[in-house]
Formats: C-alpha cells, sequence, structure tokens
C-alpha cells in the first residue's frame, strides 16, 4: 500500500466536512499505510477553521492550515502541497464532489508508471455558461501545459510529491497547479470517475472567474499572447502595404486618388484597434511583472494545529 497525503482546500464548507472526514476515515486505512489529511481553510466566513480544528483533536492524522485570506484554490493547494509529507499527494474538492472511494483508481494508475493521474467526470454537472467557460479554460491550459491531456484535468487528482520540487521557488500571485505539474512531470493521463452533485452552497467558480483564470493561465504561464499579437501586426503591416499599392497603382493607371473618407476612416480605425489590442496584450504581460517585483506572496499562513502522524493498525 502507498503512503498518502491528500490536500483539500476548503472555503465556507462547513456542513461538508463532517461526512468527508467520515468517508476519507473508511477509504484511508483500505489504501495506504500511512496518511495524512491537509485541511487548508482559504479564508472560510463561516465555521469550516473551527470544523478543521476539531476533527483534527479527534483524528490525529488531520492536518490544518489556516490562511490569513482568501487567496484562492490553486493557492490554497499550492500551501497544502508544499507541506505534504508523503510520496504520493492526492488533491480533491471540499464539496463532496470528489468520491473518497474513487482515490484507489487514481492509484492504480500510479502504480502503472504514470506521474500524474486526473480523475475526469464520466459525465458533466454544469449548466451551459459553466460547461463553455471549462471548456474555455481547459483550452487554454491546454496550451500553457503543451500536453493533450489538459483537456481531462480537474481538481481530483494523484501525483509523486516529489514533482513539486520543480516550481518549489514560485512566488507569482495567480499559480496554476497543472501547469506547475509540467514543470516537473510528463507522464499524464486520466480515468474517468463518477462524480456527485454539490449538495451545499453554489459554486465559487462563476463563468467570468472561469474566464479570468483562463487569461490568468495564458498570460502567465505561455507567450502564445504575445506572438498573436506580432502576428497581427506582421498581418496588417501586409494589408497596410496591399493598401499603399492599391493608392499608387489607381494613381498611376487613372491619374486621381483613391476618394471617400469613408474608406480613411475605416482604415484607420482598423489600424488602431489591432495596435490597442496588442497594446492591451503587452500591458497584461507588464501587470504580471509588476506583482512579480511586489513579491506579492502567493500565500500567508495564519495558523496550523498540532502535526501527528497516523499508522493504520495493519501496518
Amino acid at each position: 500500500m502507498m503512503n498518502l497525503s491528500v490536500v483539500i482546500p476548503v472555503y465556507n464548507s462547513e456542513k461538508s466536512l463532517p461526512e468527508l472526514i467520515q468517508r476519507l476515515n473508511t477509504v484511508l486505512p483500505q489504501i495506504a499505510e500511512q496518511y495524512e489529511i491537509l485541511m487548508v481553510n482559504d479564508g472560510s466566513i463561516d465555521g469550516s477553521w473551527k470544523c478543521i480544528q476539531r476533527y483534527s483533536q479527534e483524528y490525529p492524522w488531520i492536518r490544518g492550515i489556516n490562511l490569513m485570506r482568501n487567496y484562492g484554490q490553486h493557492n490554497a493547494l499550492l500551501c497544502g502541497i508544499r507541506a505534504a509529507k508523503y510520496p504520493i499527494t492526492v488533491t480533491m474538492d471540499d464539496d463532496l464532489q470528489h468520491l473518497p472511494e474513487a482515490i484507489a483508481q487514481l492509484l492504480e494508475k500510479i502504480r502503472e508508471g504514470f506521474q500524474v493521474v486526473y480523475g475526469r467526470p464520466v459525465k458533466e454537472q454544469h449548466n451551459l455558461w459553466r460547461d463553455l467557460a471549462s471548456q474555455v479554460t481547459k483550452i487554454a491550459l491546454q496550451n500553457a501545459m503543451g500536453a493533450e491531456t489538459a483537456r481531462n484535468v480537474s481538481a481530483f487528482r494523484a501525483f509523486h510529491t516529489q514533482i513539486r520540487e520543480a516550481f518549489s521557488q514560485y512566488q507569482g500571485s495567480y499559480p496554476s497547479i497543472d501547469v506547475l505539474l509540467t514543470w516537473g512531470a510528463n507522464r499524464f493521463t486520466s480515468v474517468p470517475v463518477q462524480f456527485q452533485s454539490r449538495r451545499y452552497g453554489n459554486s465559487q467558480y462563476t463563468f467570468a472567474k472561469l474566464v479570468r483564470h483562463a487569461i490568468n493561465m495564458i498570460t502567465g504561464f505561455s507567450i502564445v499572447p504575445l506572438q498573436l499579437a506580432s502576428l497581427i501586426g506582421f498581418s496588417f503591416t501586409l494589408f497596410g502595404l496591399g493598401v499603399l499599392a492599391y493608392v499608387i497603382g489607381r494613381y498611376i493607371l487613372q491619374g486621381g486618388s483613391v476618394p471617400g473618407f469613408p474608406f480613411l476612416a475605416s482604415i484607420i480605425a482598423i489600424f488602431s484597434g489591432a495596435q490597442l489590442f496588442a497594446l492591451g496584450i503587452i500591458g497584461e504581460y507588464l501587470a504580471r511583472m509588476h506583482f512579480r517585483l511586489m513579491e506579492r506572496p502567493t500565500y500567508t499562513i495564519q495558523e496550523v494545529t498540532d502535526t501527528k502522524e497516523h499508522i493504520s493498525d495493519e501496518s
């Protein structure tokens, strides 16, 4: 059996944590000799942290980390991943959509030699706009990761903890765990698993937040937007040369210039739009550099529970 660290970012999940912990308490002894659960409270405004503290006293294999404020799911995950102490790390959500019973399916692929394994949902359970935003995000992620598996990623994943050494020095404000994993791994796969419907509350990932996350991934981990701006600039340069050739040719052949203010206004508008688009992309990259120079922390830990080790009775 493998030794596992299960990392769970927690945000306003006071109602779902008791069942999640009880189910993990049943599953983990069957699949791991040594294990721990790292619950990272990401600025919850309900009683989630008190719940984590209570269960960490009851179960020695639960470790709680309380962040200073809400930093975001990937920031909280990065915090938990860096604190993990066992060779295999599993990440999952706190809302019971990811089944603890399905962890064994991920571990089977790890045993086959894969470095990172994703549990992809058998069927998406979100509305049309949410599914559309998820696809946009996955396309952006595929570009940033450079791997076909990006289309099958989810927050339910298992990987070798040692991979974190590849991004141990990362200090950006907008981390993407899936992109960071590509810095130290190249053998990815996914397995279909059943996801449950969310029982409590609403998802924090709205359409706008998913699109914003996609933009952050593209500008934070890829130079494609800059290449696109260069391509647009080059294309409009060719277009401008074509217009110039047309104007000169008309003057030579017909002895007159191209009449009409609308023609001139259209050309100016097109070129102005292309320039502003390119400047906007450059501005996004400059903003990322600005935040890096500010040395804004990825997360800040406020409090941790006592750390204890658990070894199952079967060992």
